[in-house]
């Protein structure tokens, strides 16, 4: 079974408002174009140095059906994809890519429908020279990532859930969303002007 079953139900808003904010990636990571599904799968890190995209590359033929390739990139100066890169990988059945870089041939990308959440696009390639592990821990947008990690990424954003809590933060994700659909627009807005105004009360605000 997929480790990341169940999440694709969950909404990055959900899973941040639970795991808070260390678990989000930095908002410059966005997809690269409009109406991109959600993702949801367990990640398989890569790390890539300055200038350089072999690992990534090795990566796509690696990573398993399902899974999310995250990539700490080295900079935004060289490409660490284009369309064939994204294509083998969409045919393999990796669901998305996730990288603090950049990426190229945007066009194609976004025909095929493969799912990149990338700071941008710049026409240059890396090279392919600089041969390292795969599946080590990275950083990426701010968040460390390990592999096998949960990461549910839209256009709401990116959050990774450590792998030894994702049982108990699905099972929480799902209390919390069978509550708020339990909940009317009107008990909530009484509830949180009550809480808004206590608040103010307690900070001396007057009307």
């Amino acid at each position: 079974m997929n480790d990341a079953t169940g999440f694709g139900d969950i909404s990055p808003t959900t899973l941040a408002d639970l795991l808070g904010r260390e678990q989000v990636m930095d908002i410059a990571i966005r997809p690269l174009w409009p109406s991109v599904p959600r993702v949801a799968g367990p990640a398989f890190t890569v790390r890539c140095p300055p200038g350089d995209n072999l690992m990534l590359h090795a990566a796509i033929h690696r990573a398993e059906p399902g899974s999310v390739v995250v990539v700490e990139a080295g900079d935004v100066d060289y490409a660490l994809a284009g369309g064939n890169v994204c294509a083998v990988a969409r045919r393999r059945g990796i669901a998305a890519f996730v990288t603090d870089g950049v990426i190229r041939d945007l066009a194609e990308v976004r025909e095929m429908g493969f799912p990149v959440f990338a700071r941008g696009v710049v026409p240059v390639p890396g090279a392919k020279k600089a041969v390292g592990p795969l599946n080590t821990p990275v950083r990426c947008g701010g968040v460390s990532v390990h592999a096998g990690d949960i990461v549910v990424a839209d256009e709401e954003g990116i959050v990774v859930t450590p792998r030894a809590r994702r049982e108990q933060v699905l099972l929480d994700a799902r209390k919390k969303l069978a509550a708020e659909a339990d909940e009317s627009l009107d008990a909530w807005e009484e509830a949180h002007r009550a809480r808004i105004d206590r608040i103010l009360a307690e900070g001396g605000f007057e009307d």
